[in-house]
């Protein structure tokens, strides 16, 4: 099979991580415990997926033996029998194995800030902002995540203009690294009196949390202003300057924050969003300096430019990027968003997988 060594290599380093964490000079030091147990865990997949290629692997071969060997009838048609259900497993086994041994995405493990603008429609596109936040806060619960709002600014209608949430758990960013991009509704509005359908559309933005370390931003490069809360809060809302504005001067990125009633902690939080930013304009410039060829996450938010649409009337879910269509929306809009992110996830694995032969190919 192609890349057997280093799938021997990956099981040699993961039996010596597992030895390491047995040793009692390892098990004292609580630090050095916890880098190995991580270095381990991060390669238990590819070793346990690695160690049933081999097993079904063996068995193919046995039953092939039998099968060339034996002269009774009987013991021929279980060979047979075994190969046929064998053969599809291994060439499953080899492809998980292909996919796990992709680059690894560095941000596939942070958590996310997420935002979500209305766009064209007016106060229905305000309403469909709200549904679609509410879609991926089922999703977040179903996953065990956490989801706190740093941003919200409400409609007249009971809508959402644009909210800004932290998303944090585990692997949320791999989740939803492709939900970024238009999202255009098709349905009767309430105040639509000939039953038109209408279409709308919101923006939605998934950037990787970023880290201290992946942005260093500096004191006086920060303007930061305290203002009055407005919106739910009780009696302390509009009386005291808990609400904060940061402002990075050198690109001008403007980040509010007055969803807690403590300044310190809601300009903790928009120090977060502020630095996942940055660190989103740092990636959009490494992938221009290597040439990639990357369209913007959300365009302008027109109608036309539209990654997927909901479409009420039909109850029909279609993301346009893998021509995927499920009749399910009825579903989707309350969390049950899975079967969309594995498939989108599969798709671009498989070009990955791709280009990564088109390479091995040239080379």
């Amino acid at each position: 099979m192609q890349y057997r060594d280093r799938l021997e290599q990956a099981e040699a380093r993961y039996n010596e991580l597992t030895a390491r964490m047995a040793d009692p000079n390892v098990i004292s030091d609580a630090e050095q415990y916890r880098k190995i147990a991580k270095a381990q865990s991060e390669l238990a997949e590819l070793v346990g997926k690695f160690r049933d290629w081999k097993r079904a692997e063996q068995e193919l071969a046995d039953a092939r033996g039998m099968l060339a060997a034996e002269s009774d009838a009987d013991l021929k048609e279980m060979a047979e029998l075994e190969i046929a259900r064998l053969e599809p497993q291994v060439a499953q086994l080899e492809n998980d194995l292909e996919i796990l041994l992709l680059p690894k995405d560095p941000n596939d493990e942070k958590n996310i800030v997420l935002e979500i603008r209305k766009g064209a429609g007016g106060d229905e596109a305000s309403l469909f902002a709200g549904e679609i936040f509410r879609m991926y806060t089922r999703y977040a619960e179903e996953q065990s995540w956490k989801v706190e709002i740093t941003s919200l600014s409400e409609s007249s209608v009971g809508g959402l203009n644009e909210v800004i949430a932290l998303v944090s758990g585990n692997k949320v960013y791999s989740r939803l690294k492709y939900e970024s991009g238009v999202h255009r509704v098709q349905r009767v509005p309430a105040t639509e009196t000939q039953g038109r359908v209408h279409t709308s559309t919101i923006t939605v933005v998934v950037m990787p949390e970023a880290d201290e370390v992946d942005v260093q931003i500096d004191a006086k490069d920060i303007r930061v202003d305290t203002f009055c809360s407005s919106g739910p809060g009780g009696q302390s809302v509009n009386t005291t300057y808990s609400a904060v504005r940061l402002t990075h001067l050198p690109t001008n990125t403007v980040v509010s924050c007055q969803d807690e009633k403590s300044q310190i902690k809601n300009r903790n939080k928009a120090m977060q969003v502020l630095r996942s930013r940055l660190y989103q304009m740092e990636l959009e410039k490494q992938l221009a300096a290597i040439g990639a060829e990357r369209k913007s996450m959300v365009g302008t938010g027109d109608r036309s430019e539209k990654i997927r649409t909901y479409n009420f009337p039909q109850n029909r879910v279609t993301d346009h990027r893998i021509g995927l269509t499920l009749h399910q929306l009825d579903l989707v809009i309350e969390g049950r968003v899975q079967p969309i992110i594995d498939a989108l996830t599969s798709y671009y694995q498989a070009e990955r997988l791709r280009e990564q032969g088109e390479q091995g190919r040239a080379a």
